[in-house]
């Protein structure tokens, strides 16, 4: 199964989080996402002036585990899971202050936190997803017990590493891990706070989730942790650089290495040699017959032999150019090999393209005529067309090794930069003359906007999705993400 969500990044980045699901049952797994950008023409993005490294350099992808899942309420329940095997490691360390205990237990607690966050933010996008008043409440309600119990469950594990063995490395760890995982609770707090601020009625759940803010900020004070003041921009600004390194610090437990290099490499040197082979034969052939005809040491030897030469050059740079179209068509740019430390979990190819409509199968251009616009947009509109190419093998039984939780399989976080695509654009607004309703002249600006489509091709097993996104941007930059 492949779990496509997108989302904006920011201003000039789109952000594709694809989640790759390996079958428990499978030994392997393969998946692979065909992903069609349908560019207009009037925006200069084609072959001649995007070439392959421009794309990769505009795409950033990253390699991550999915977090092991836990709902809320079960971290929140005694002797669960996650807690039972942070409070484990963290006997271990104690008792025992070595390097590969020391290890584990930083990987245990940074793993905790990596699932905490998750869980937090499932449990409230859940919220936020319901209609009925009434639900929204009791589950509310629900969220802020059991953050509450996580809170104090956690804490009360600090006892344990409270001892002589341990060193100060040791509880830099856990204050790290405390850190985050109060702003992640604090965060996921306010997130339910706007919904009821927006208009929903709920004092009791209003009242339950402020009097958790304030405890968990009232913690922070005596930890003397940073936290988001009013009207202090500068403690602000240190408090957000620190939480994005306590994110790479606590989340780095789950990216994974996978390192690029060209795909193809001796397939297209193999047929480089053919070419210049064949380009030799040509030249003996020619030298060999204009000898035997002509003899040695002839003029026509002479010039059959300084063509000969001009033509065997030509004749291998286009056997060279045939042969490289050729292995691009079948092979990658890219590939990399997706490891966690020293174990391999698979790999990964990419591939990118411009090509015609006539090579865009029929069930992807139907699903691009989908959702234009306007109606003459389909008539009317001139596009360019990237074609990018993804694969991606997982060895399910490597992946069981890397930790005791189940892992469903890996993320590739991709960000599309479009701010290549913006160069060209017209001013965002244009201005345009009217009569109001007094029959006076004023005037009125006119947004400019662009569309990108892009269709999405998700492939698993015998399984094959496609999903259709509209991108709204002006010079601006990114305005809108829809799904058709």
């Amino acid at each position: 199964m492949i779990d496509l969500k997108t989302k904006i990044h920011d201003r000039y980045s789109i952000e594709f989080k694809m989640g790759f699901v390996a079958r428990r049952k499978l030994p392997e797994s393969d998946f692979s996402v065909y992903t069609w950008i349908f560019v207009p023409s009037s925006l200069d993005i084609n072959k001649f002036s995007y070439s392959k490294s421009h794309f990769y350099r505009d795409v950033k992808s990253n390699i991550r585990l999915i977090t092991p899942h836990f709902l809320l309420r079960d971290i929140a329940q005694q002797g669960s899971e996650p807690l039972s095997r942070l409070s484990a490691a963290m006997n271990a360390y104690a008792s025992n202050p070595c390097r590969s205990s020391f290890r584990e237990y930083e990987h245990q607690m940074k793993l905790f936190a990596a699932i905490i966050k998750s869980s937090l933010r499932d449990e409230s996008s859940h919220i936020l997803s319901r209609n009925k008043s009434s639900e929204i409440k009791d589950l509310s309600q629900q969220f802020a017990r059991n953050t509450k119990t996580v809170f104090e469950s956690f804490h009360r594990l600090r006892a344990i590493i409270n001892a002589p063995t341990v060193k100060p490395e040791g509880y830099k760890v856990y204050a790290f891990t405390d850190e985050f995982i109060c702003d992640t609770m604090v965060r996921n707090c306010m997130k339910l706070l706007e919904l009821f601020e927006s208009g929903i009625p709920a004092p009791e759940e209003v009242l339950m989730l402020k009097e958790l803010i304030a405890t968990i900020n009232e913690y922070r004070r005596d930890k003397e942790m940073p936290f988001v003041k009013d009207e202090n921009r500068e403690e602000n600004k240190k408090y957000f650089f620190r939480q994005s390194m306590l994110k790479k610090y606590v989340e780095g437990i789950l990216y994974l290495r996978a390192d690029k290099k060209k795909d193809g490499v001796v397939a297209e040197q193999l047929l480089f040699s053919v070419s210049a082979g064949l380009a030799m034969i040509f030249a003996t052939l020619v030298a060999w017959a204009f000898q035997r005809h002509f003899g040695n040491l002839t003029w026509p030897l002479f010039i059959a032999l300084i063509i000969s030469y001009m033509l065997k050059d030509r004749i291998k740079e286009l056997m060279r150019y045939y042969f490289a179209h050729k292995v691009g068509s079948r092979f990658f740019d890219n590939k990399a090999s997706i490891r966690y430390k020293d174990i391999s979990l698979g790999w990964l190819k990419e591939g990118v393209d411009f090509i015609s409509e006539s090579k865009v199968p029929d069930r992807v251009m139907d699903e691009r005529r989908q959702g234009t616009a306007i109606e003459m947009e389909e008539s009317m509109q001139d596009e360019h067309i990237m074609l990018y190419r993804k694969s991606v093998h997982i060895n399910r039984k490597m992946l069981d090794e890397i930790t005791v939780h189940r892992l469903d399989g890996v993320n590739d976080i991709m960000r599309l930069n479009i701010h290549s695509f913006l160069w060209d654009m017209d001013n965002p607004t244009v201005p345009s003359r009217v009569l109001d309703r007094n029959g006076r002249l004023s005037t009125v600006e006119l947004e400019k906007v662009y569309y990108i489509n892009i269709v999405m091709e998700c492939s698993h097993d015998d399984t094959t999705d496609i999903k259709h996104f509209r991108i709204e941007l002006d010079r601006d930059g990114i305005r809108e993400i829809k799904e058709i």
